[in-house]
């Protein structure tokens, strides 16, 4: 039979070399945890990082982009959206089916020229059920200048 001290020794050996932080968290590999307990992780990993708050806003870690438009691009989308939005009788003014928020945007380019399309979908305003639109063949095209002026409006109506 092995005499106390050397079988606490094997213990500590056979168990992996565990020991028991200040903080109370139990380190693996025989360290010990620098990290709150509650943000102890024992599958090796490493702990998350508090968020970024700044101004109001909490940053994410991992941003998914819609898209990724040249300068010229974005000045073409939104010279085109203002025109349209412009051009809304001003009674429509509050109805969120004439607002940017029920608009969607796909821009591409050709000989030098942006053209943009602007689809009306209703469903992002909260009514109607969600792929359909009731006025499916209502959209607005414009030819715009890599500077952001709008040169035409394609001669459509629905």
């Amino acid at each position: 039979m092995l005499k106390p001290p050397y079988y606490l020794l094997m213990t500590l050996l056979l168990d992996g070399g565990m020991s028991t932080s200040p903080t109370g968290t139990t380190a693996r590999d025989g360290g010990t945890v620098s990290a709150p307990p509650s943000a102890a992780r024992t599958d090796g990993g490493t702990t998350a990082r508090a968020p970024i708050i700044a101004e109001g806003i909490e940053w994410p870690d991992d941003l998914r982009p819609l898209a990724t438009l040249d300068g010229p691009a974005i000045l073409a989308a939104h010279a085109a959206l203002q025109r349209l939005l412009a051009s809304f009788p001003k009674e429509y003014a509050k109805d969120c089916s004439y607002s940017a928020k029920a608009m969607e945007v796909v821009v591409g380019q050709h000989d030098g020229l942006y053209f943009v399309e602007i689809n009306r979908r209703v469903e992002k305003c909260g009514w109607a059920t969600p792929g359909f639109n009731p006025s499916p063949h209502w959209f607005e095209l414009y030819a715009v200048s890599p500077e952001g002026k709008v040169l035409a409006r394609y001669p459509y109506h629905p």
